[in-house]
């Protein structure tokens, strides 16, 4: 690949960087375009054997980088760990490298399959590499390069943690390979990859391939955002297409005019120009520009089959005969090991149709395999609609020409919040397909009271920071004291991202303390006074004044509760004077109102005026006592004026010429206390005032102006304090976490100092999320004596969450010994979670009863149409959760050792591996 014009000099630095980069050079061959500088910096600092870190933007290409680590290890005769977050990504990335290397070059480890295990390029979950780490595998002998495809998961809350884990444990002798999305801390997780990984190559590639063009969809017609987008479909100046900006005030004014009520004749033309176009009308609309195929999130899996359905009933069809047929015997093929009889429930003849025609859904409710055929006609041109929830967004390699977004809110477990910037650039990320499309398109759908600046934020800014999600779990806990002891374990722990950026957090608190600092040598200087110690006098005046607030407050607290307790003894009845308020007064007590909470008695009276009013502690400064009583009729009724002018012509009556009692005299007895507590009060406060009198600076003629300065210096001493406190609180966090699961996991006898117990070594053995609930089931023999499918019921406990938590009401139970088995973990987690309390940790949730008949009736053999009708499960969340389930009861049956109930693990797992179960799990 010479240059015609090519100067010799030229030639040579050509020739040279061939020499220093031979494998590279040689690898760059194999493409028929050329490589970007981002692409070529990254292989050619691999090459010199220096790790990597690539934050680029989905669709750049940064997955050639992880594809040179494979090339190069296989060049140096070593070996190559491919790990990706999802097993999705996992299937997909290792059909890629057999297609390039062969069959007996690659190999695969998911929690479902074990394919080549031992060959030299390995694709695996993060997870098998972590157990690896732990259990020291043989597995690991040779290994020369790690590619952490996605690595950004390790802000996962759920899952990052085990990211970091590999990380740091990996041996120093393998280089690492992190490839991102676009982060706006790359340089700071850089920097923390170089100090505990050695030397790291931070690369950072800002640009799209493909330009992004971003679009607002107002009924049918489409509107740019931007009013000038630059050559990355970005506006040049930000500004707003103001035509969008028109039709946000036409669509204001027009919400408005439809809250008036509409004159005679008036039929609100413009109306239909801001209506939510359907589905249909979107596609095509989005057919019609030639912008298909596309992606269109719904974050709303009920909403994304809805959308298939809508468009069947309109009749869409966007493939060719010829495209319809080769559809069909590719979903076939893929399907042909679906059993007949599930079929139908799988809803397998609507979802063929729907792909027959061009469209489909993507989300987790969906069969794997189903998911996994979408996923391939889309990247094939034959799928022309997705409809999806925003997991598509998370690493499956399918780009489009448009990403259509129907609404910028979602719900996110708790409550319907706004997508960020960050997820907004995930989404709209997917547009614009390298080597196929010139141009990639984002559309926002128009909704009522929509801001076109805030969705221009929304697409402008480029924030989206990586926050580690690291803290350590029991299972890492007693593999890490196992492996190296207690005390390195911790300063392990210490060189995790987590407290890396807890500490770049305090370098920041710790510039502020020195400030601080040296500002209050400069406040102590500006009170010296020539005739004594201002300090100390300063210090006595503060201790006069807070003595003399305490006190007043004291007073405050007493009176109050004398007010309480007077109006705690009033009875229905009651003759009072209200002391102050509108309502001031003679009034008679209706209700004495002792059901109310912290605001105190309210008592409903009515008063001479005939006013019926509940009142509160605000119109009773002092202390009220009754004087006389009047009968209150049983048929009383506050609301009828009648009844209260009867009511307040007898209490004029009772109380005419009667002289209330002095106001603040009513109250308990018995103060003599609280009397004595207030003359020690004033006794301490004369003698301070004695004593700032007899001190040398009470005479100083710049008194006042030293104080002031001592005032600033009191001040800023007590901000100090609470930098002080910040900084030891951020320090050390991790390390101090990890003393507390060492302390919990002492208490429960799985370590003793630095030596795991037997039961430690159990649950070295058990990864799940409820480590210790299992561990601790296993050591009190919970599911000893279980059969396979109740023993099934009893572990989905530990792996089940409810999408919601009404999703979890009165869940259906399978009878007999495992209903007994249930409450005993149960009592366990309760057990445990008290433990956790008192030491600060909030791991463990309550085991989730859920799933537990699901997993019983499909153990027991029943049809998939029973399972999922008796549980109202989705096919895919059913499949999802029993993989769960197979992992956890393979982890048991390893823990468990040789005993019944091991074997009783592995009948459970032959009972659950099973139909659409086994056919999916090429494609979870």
């Amino acid at each position: 690949m010479t240059s015609p014009g090519e100067s010799p000099a030229q030639k040579y630095a050509r020739f040279d960087e061939h020499r220093k980069t031979p494998v590279f050079r040689d690898f760059a061959n194999l493409y028929d375009f050329d490589l970007d500088g981002f692409q070529v910096r990254a292989c050619t600092e691999l090459e010199a054997g220096r790790g990597v870190l690539v934050a680029a933007p989905t669709g750049s290409g940064k997955t050639l980088v992880g594809e040179f680590a494979v090339h190069l290890a296989l060049q140096q005769g070593r070996k190559c760990f491919y790990t990706a977050p999802i097993k999705a990504l996992s299937n997909q990335k290792f059909n890629d490298l057999v297609d390039r290397y062969g069959a007996d070059q690659v190999g695969l480890l998911t929690g479902d399959n074990s394919i080549n295990g031992e060959a030299p390029i390995v694709v695996m979950t993060t997870e098998v590499l972590r157990n690896m780490l732990y259990a020291g595998s043989r597995t690991l002998e040779g290994l020369g390069f790690v590619v952490m495809d996605e690595v950004h998961y390790l802000a996962d809350r759920f899952r990052g943690a085990v990211w970091e884990e590999v990380i740091i444990h990996l041996p120093e002798s393998v280089a690492l390979v992190s490839l991102s999305a676009t982060v706006s801390n790359a340089e700071e997780f850089g920097e923390w990859l170089a100090t505990v990984r050695g030397e790291t190559a931070t690369i950072v590639e800002e640009r799209r391939p493909v330009p992004l063009y971003q679009h607002v969809m107002v009924g049918k017609r489409m509107y740019d955002l931007f009013a000038d987008d630059d050559d990355q479909g970005a506006a040049a100046d930000g500004r707003v297409n103001p035509d969008l900006l028109r039709v946000a005030r036409d669509d204001w004014r027009a919400g408005r005019s439809r809250d008036r009520k509409p004159k005679r004749g008036d039929r609100s033309r413009g109306q239909n120009r801001f209506r939510l176009p359907t589905r249909f009308d979107v596609v095509d609309r989005l057919d019609a520009a030639g912008l298909l195929p596309a992606i269109v999130f719904i974050f709303s899996r009920v909403g994304c089959d809805a959308a298939v359905t809508q468009c069947l009933n309109a009749n869409l069809r966007l493939t060719s005969p010829e495209e319809r047929d080769r559809i069909r015997e590719f979903v076939e093929s893929r399907c042909r090991n679906l059993p007949d009889e599930d079929r139908h429930v799988l809803g397998y003849h609507d979802f063929l149709e729907g792909l027959s025609r061009g469209v489909a859904a993507h989300h987790a409710g969906m069969l794997p395999t189903f998911k996994q055929v979408v996923e391939e006609l889309f990247a094939d041109g034959l799928c022309k609609v997705v409809f999806a929830t925003e997991t598509l967004a998370l690493g499956i390699n399918m780009p489009a020409r448009s990403v259509v977004i129907e609404k910028l809110s979602k719900w996110n477990g708790e409550t319907h919040a706004d997508i960020t910037p960050g997820e907004y650039t995930q989404l709209t990320g997917r547009a614009g397909r390298r080597g196929i499309d010139v141009e990639g398109h984002g559309v926002v759908l128009w909704q009522p009271g929509i801001d076109p600046r805030s969705v221009a934020g929304l697409a402008s800014t480029r924030t989206y920071p990586l926050r580690s999600s690291f803290k350590p779990s029991y299972n890492m806990a007693v593999n890490l004291v196992h492996q190296v002891g207690r005390g390195t374990a911790r300063t392990l722990l210490e060189s995790s991202f987590a407290q890396f950026q807890a500490d770049k957090a305090v370098v920041g608190l710790a510039r502020q303390l020195r400030k601080a600092e040296e500002a209050l040598e400069g406040y102590a200087e500006a009170a010296t006074c020539h005739l004594g110690d201002f300090m100390a006098y300063a210090r006595l005046r503060r201790r006069l004044s807070d003595t003399e607030t305490g006190l007043a407050k004291a007073r405050r607290v007493d009176r109050r509760d004398e007010v309480v307790a007077s109006l705690e003894a009033l009875r229905p009845g009651d003759v009072i004077e209200v002391p102050t308020g509108r309502f001031a007064g003679m009034a008679v007590v209706v209700d004495p109102g002792m059901s109310s909470d912290r605001d105190g008695p309210r008592p409903y009276v009515v008063t001479a005026d005939r006013h019926a009013r509940r009142l509160s502690l605000v119109d009773f400064p002092v202390p009220v006592s009754a004087f006389t009583r009047v009968r209150i009729p049983k048929s009383f009724n506050g609301r009828n004026p009648q009844a209260r002018r009867d009511l307040a012509s007898s209490l004029r009556a009772k109380t005419h010429n009667l002289t209330p009692p002095p106001p603040g005299k009513a109250g308990r007895g018995g103060t003599a206390p609280r009397d004595r507590a207030q003359e020690h009060g004033e006794q301490e406060i004369s003698n301070l005032r004695a004593e700032l009198r007899r001190h040398p600076c009470h005479g100083c003629d710049e008194r006042e102006d030293h104080a002031r300065w001592a005032e600033r210096h009191h001040k800023l001493e007590r901000d100090t304090r609470t930098l002080q406190r910040r900084i030891e609180q951020r320090t050390n966090t991790i390390a101090r976490q990890f003393d507390r699961v060492c302390d919990v996991l002492t208490a429960l006898g799985y370590l003793d100092g630095d030596t795991v117990t037997a039961a430690g070594s159990r649950l070295m053995r058990i990864y799940t999320d409820m480590d210790l609930v299992a561990a601790e089931s296993l050591a009190h023999g919970v599911w000893d004596g279980l059969s396979p499918s109740e023993l099934a019921a009893a572990l989905s406990a530990l792996v089940f969450e409810a999408r919601r938590a009404d999703d979890a009401s009165a869940p259906r139970m399978p009878g007999g010994p495992v209903k007994d088995a249930l409450k005993h973990m149960v009592s366990l987690w309760s057990d445990l979670d008290a433990l956790e309390r008192e030491n600060k940790l909030d791991f463990l949730r309550e085991p989730d009863l859920g799933f537990a008949w699901a997993a019983y009736r499909w153990a027991e053999g029943a049809a998939l149409d029973e399972v999922l009708t008796e549980t109202d499960l989705a096919a895919g969340d059913f499949v999802r959760w029993v993989k769960q389930l197979l992992d956890l009861t393979d982890q048991v049956a390893d823990a468990a050792g040789d005993t019944e109930l091991r074997r009783t693990a592995r009948k459970a797992s032959d009972a659950l591996r099973r139909g659409v179960v086994s056919y999916s799990s090429v494609a979870d």
